[in-house]
This record gives structure tokens, sequence and C-alpha cells, in this order.
């Protein structure tokens, strides 16, 4: 317990709190930006098992803002490296790296598991699903999200508060993340501390967890805000509901996509406007965008496999579902889109005329 000894002093831990913290399980979704603020405060305080998922490798472009990793770990695994520096900080907990995306196949055995889940991603579809799977296991989760010099902060599901349904029901409004908006470093250090404190606060039961609440914090100002947020009773999702909305699409890493550029069975449907970027050049590729797609659908050979993907992966279930209806039915939406495609292309593990 000495290691400990500071935050045992104070009268709101204890040795009981303490012993509280040891007993818990925490998941990192995302070992990006928010996800390495997070996971060395959480470290240091002795949670007990902490597991982080993702399954991107590190980039330079990465290293401002992520500043758990070494410039000598470029092109190594965040999780695995995320794992080693939690330990060397704290080896007397447990670290699960799981070099995996998270997904619908996966979560709802990894959120029985965990308890508390704490997205630190920049993918909106993702947060989606982070949501409903904890609204299916009755866990709790800290959201965080920043955007260029302004960060948000809330907590979900917790004690039958609001869910993330509730501020953002519409799951088809697109964001850009920081890859196109660009972002300081400080931001999401700043964001994903808050996101930590929201973790520890729970696990002690102390101070007022921002459930009902979205706090935002504007680092050019240092002004902060929280508005409260009223749960909506009648969003409701089973286990079966989650069942039947994420497996009526299927999805297709983008790794396993690119694999199939040379395959003249497939085809590549690009289903962004015109303007958006980044370019994604593939020698058997088309592009609609969405609202015109259903008057384009005899353009497309529904003999083929057709490999749909838009900015972030979010557009491209809905066209999935659009060419489904249609009869098209080998096709798969790009999980990640026109980003994780140019990922993939960037980090040499696909060569692309």
């Amino acid at each position: 317990m000495m290691r400990y000894n500071r935050q045992i002093i104070l009268s709101e831990v204890g040795e009981k709190g303490q012993e509280k913290l040891g007993h818990a399980k925490v998941l990192i979704i995302g070992a990006g930006g928010l996800g390495a603020a997070i996971l060395p405060y959480l470290t240091a305080a002795g949670i007990g098992e902490i597991g982080i998922i993702d399954d991107d490798s590190i980039e330079i472009t990465n290293l401002q803002r992520q500043v758990i990793y070494r410039n000598d770990a470029i092109g190594k695994s965040k999780a695995s490296e995320a794992k080693e520096m939690a330990l060397s900080l704290n080896p007397s907990i447990q670290i699960n790296a799981i070099t995996d995306t998270l997904n619908a196949k996966n979560a709802i055995s990894l959120f029985e598991y965990y308890d508390i889940m704490v997205d630190a991603t920049d993918n909106l579809h993702t947060k989606y699903l982070i949501n409903d799977a904890c609204v299916v296991t009755n866990k709790p989760f800290v959201y965080g999200s920043v955007f260029k010099f302004q960060g948000q902060v809330s907590v979900f599901n917790f004690q039958n508060g609001p869910t993330y349904r509730c501020l953002f029901p519409d799951e088809t409004s697109n964001s850009e993340n920081c890859v196109d908006a660009g972002v300081m470093g400080i931001s999401v250090g700043i964001i994903g501390m808050f996101q930590a404190s929201e973790v520890l606060k729970m696990l002690l039961g102390m101070g007022n967890v921002l459930s009902g609440k979205l706090l935002i914090y504007n680092m050019l100002t240092n002004e902060q805000q929280k508005f409260d947020l009223v749960k909506n009773n009648s969003i409701s999702l089973s286990r079966l509901d989650f069942e039947k909305k994420y497996n009526t699409v299927l999805e297709i890493s983008a790794k396993q996509a690119l694999e199939h550029i040379d395959n003249p069975d497939v085809l590549f449907l690009d289903v962004r406007n015109e303007e958006e970027l980044p370019e994604i050049s593939l020698p058997n590729s088309i592009q609609f965008p969405l609202s015109d797609l259903e008057e384009n659908l005899d353009q497309l050979d529904s003999n083929k496999m057709i490999l749909v993907y838009c900015q972030t992966g979010i557009r491209s279930k809905k066209a999935v579902e659009i060419l489904k209806k249609n009869q098209f039915l080998k096709v798969q939406s790009i999980a990640g889109g026109a980003l994780k495609l140019q990922g993939v292309i960037a980090n040499n593990a696909v060569s692309v005329l």
C-alpha cells in the first residue's frame, strides 16, 4: 500500500477505497491521444485490471499527442506498447493488451467482463457501438471527445442515467476527427484526465459524477460549461435488438478489403461526396454520393462483391442497406472508411496503383 500512500491518506479514499480500486476492471477503448492520457493515471492509481483495445500501429504523427509512445516505437502495436509503458509504471496491476478493433462480435463479451468502459476513440460509429453494448450489459461508460481546442466529457448509462443516444440520437450525423480538423496534444491530455477522474469517482463513490451532465471545456478561454441531459425513456435496446442491428450490415476491415484491389470480381464503391478527402485511388473502384446511389444502381454489377466505404464507416452502412434491399447480396461495408484505408496504405501494408 506504500505506493498509494498519498491517495490513501485522503479521507474520501482510505484503505477501503484503495481496495475497491484494486478489485476494479476498466476497459479503455482506443490507445490514441485520449487513451494515452487516461491510461497512466488509472495505472498509477492502482486500478487492479486494465484492458486497452486498439488494432492500430504507431505512426510518427501520433507522437505529438500520444505521449506514452517513444520515437523508436513507430510501426509497433499501440496496445502492446501501451501495456509495456503501463507495467513499467506500475508492475503490481494487470494490463490486458487487446490488439483488435472493437466490434459487434467482441463488444458484449468484453463489456460483461469489465466494470467501466472508457471511450477514447475518435470514431462516431464506435461511440454508438460502445453505448449500445453498455446498455445491453448494463455498464457505464465515460465519454470523451475533442474537436480542435474544445473537448466534451460525460458519463452515460450510469445508475440508469441518460445514454449517448439521449444526447446524440442521430447516428447518421457526420463529424470531423483530428485527422481532418487538427488537434493540440494538450487538448486530448486535459480531456483524458477529466475522463480518468470520472472513473475514479465512480469506483470510489465520491464527488459528483457527470451522469446527466455534459461538460464542455475550451482550452483557449479556460471556460467550462455544464449542460443538463435528460434521459429519453423511449430509447431502449435489448440483446436481441443489438444482435439484429449490428448483424444486418456485414463489415470488412480496411486491411482485408485492400487485399482485393487486384481482384476483378470485386468492386470498391465510394459513397462520399466528390470533394471529400482523402482521395483513395483504387483500380477497381467507382464513386456515387450516397444521396445518388439509388439512381445509379444500374451501373453496378450485382455479380461482383461490392466493398463500400465512406469517410468513417457510417454512410457506407446505409449504402449496404440500400444495396441489399435492391438484391445486391454480396456487399460489405469497410470499417473505418476512407480514413482507415488511407492509414493502411500509408503504412505500406498494401501498394496501390
